[in-house]
């Protein structure tokens, strides 16, 4: 398994060999409140505590739900999510790398997730991608630019990132993408 972490250059994620895939817990898809474990001391009569757990499961469960509604899957596809350390952990077996990536990438594009912990398997491993979290200015183009030399290689980064993008103008900052290795 690839551990994908930030680096020290903004825009950039660099691969490793573990299970974290750091994201901008404020931007992305919006599936659900702010999920906090902070206890406050309720007064006389108040309502009863949250029940944290619950929010959690949630949480994770719309995550998901919204995986699967990207047409992404995984044997065993198992999402829970911690709204005190604002982690997703995914476990499962995705049929290849290409769909663990966008499994992982749909999980942590969404609003309140900061950390991706990867525990899916593939039962062939290939290369990973690089990782390119979306700058103010940035444009597939742009991006293909920086990463493969050709800003026309756009439609390559384009179709990785399908189903989650729907059109290759629609990018916004704080998104990450994958960056595939060019064929």
């Amino acid at each position: 398994m690839a551990r994908l972490y930030q680096a020290d250059l903004p825009g950039y994620y660099r691969s490793c060999n573990m299970g974290i895939l750091s994201f901008m817990k404020d931007a992305g898809e919006k599936l659900f409140g702010a999920v906090s474990t902070t206890a406050k001391a309720a007064p006389a009569g108040a309502a009863p505590p949250v029940d944290v757990a619950a929010l959690n499961k949630t949480a994770g469960d719309a995550i998901a739900a919204y995986i699967r509604t990207q047409g992404l899957n995984a044997d065993n596809l198992q999402v829970s999510f911690d709204g005190a350390s604002h982690t997703v952990t995914v476990s499962g077996q995705a049929a290849d790398q290409a769909t663990k990536e966008k499994i992982l990438v749909a999980a942590g594009n969404v609003q309140h997730v900061d950390k991706v912990d990867d525990q899916l398997t593939v039962p062939t491993p290939t290369p990973v991608s690089q990782f390119h979290t979306v700058a103010s200015g940035d444009n597939l183009w742009k991006i293909a630019d920086k990463y493969y030399g050709n800003g026309a290689k756009n439609d390559v980064i384009f179709e990785a990132n399908k189903p989650m993008l729907k059109s290759p103008d629609k990018i916004y900052p704080g998104q990450v993408l994958r960056i595939p290795a060019l064929a």
